[in-house]
């Protein structure tokens, strides 16, 4: 019944303040890509499709660098 390789100990204060840091990080990019999202629904309500398809136009250079940047392994 007692398993010796289980432990059932409270994390140290250590690991509790990254998963906390590494929790806001994940807070912080889902809430700029949703305001991302949020900015471009509002372009296309104002502009219509131009509003659509310019910001898309325009991110192309930075997708490609960011394709070029993985690929490099950075």
């Amino acid at each position: 019944m007692n398993n010796p390789s289980v432990s059932h100990t409270e994390p140290t204060s250590g690991e509790r303040s990254t998963k906390s840091s590494e929790n806001m990080v994940a807070a912080k990019i889902i809430l700029v890509i949703v305001l991302a999202l949020v900015a471009w629904g509002a372009s296309v309500f104002i502009w219509g499709v131009p509003g659509l398809y310019i910001p898309a136009l325009a991110l192309v250079p930075v997708i490609w660098i960011a394709l070029v940047w993985i690929t490099l392994g950075q």
